[in-house]
């Protein structure tokens, strides 16, 4: 689990969901780490899209992490993702689901969400999650991840296009990894990490890390989380 840096800022947190009492629930547990803050909640995707407008444009704090439901009324979970992901690229997703949504979570990483949770998730596993978000790393439900493994279409081009190292990179992405942590065990420069990393996407013809770990998954270069 990232850790949170001495003396940093605490996580902006916002939570999306049309069900209070998830909202409250997901406030109450906000309230009680020192290291994350609540910015706001919405019951709905286009609420939530009005919020970050206003906040803005008005020079209020942002939020760093979305948790977003997927199934809400005027503007879902997956639309709302990808408009967040537009406008606001520096504000992560963390997608809230259950199992019966997976397709649902298919599409939300594919619009930009960072991450998944399932409703059910223990506190514990929800501060995981919005630290990983924070950081720009990868956060995978166990469960979740082995359905979508299951059903995820294979890129157009697969493993074999991936150099020795690009294979490393992409096993490194999906245990959670940072640039920073890459370039470190690697002893390379963030940068030549980075630059590594989005050519393992552009190879693999996925849009995100998150994509890139379940691909991972799926081909047996890594096993999943437990």
């Amino acid at each position: 689990m990232p850790a949170d840096p001495a003396g940093a800022e605490p996580i902006g947190v916002m939570v999306v969901d049309d069900h209070a009492f998830v909202r409250r629930g997901v406030r109450a547990y906000i309230d009680t780490v020192p290291s994350f803050r609540m910015i706001g909640e919405a019951g709905d995707g286009e609420e939530a899209l009005a919020l970050l407008r206003r906040w803005r444009t008005t020079g209020d704090p942002m939020p760093d992490v979305v948790l977003m439901d997927l199934h809400m009324p005027k503007l879902g979970g997956v639309e709302a993702t990808e408009a967040i992901s537009r406008a606001h690229p520096e504000v992560k997703v963390v997608v809230l689901t259950s199992f019966g949504e997976v397709e649902r979570v298919h599409a939300a990483l594919a619009a930009g969400a960072a991450g998944y949770l399932l409703k059910d998730a223990e506190p514990e596993e929800v501060g995981t999650a919005i630290r990983a978000a924070a950081v720009g790393e990868v956060h995978l439900d166990s469960a979740v991840a082995r359905q979508l493994t299951r059903r995820m279409a294979g890129p157009q081009v697969g493993l074999s296009a991936l150099t020795a190292r690009e294979r490393e990179i992409l096993a490194l992405v999906a245990q959670g990894h940072s640039n920073r942590e890459i370039a470190e065990q690697l002893v390379i420069s963030e940068r030549a990490a980075r630059t590594h990393v989005s050519n393992v996407l552009s190879k693999l013809q996925l849009s995100s890390r998150t994509q890139a770990a379940l691909l991972a998954i799926r081909e047996g270069l890594i096993t999943p989380p437990a």
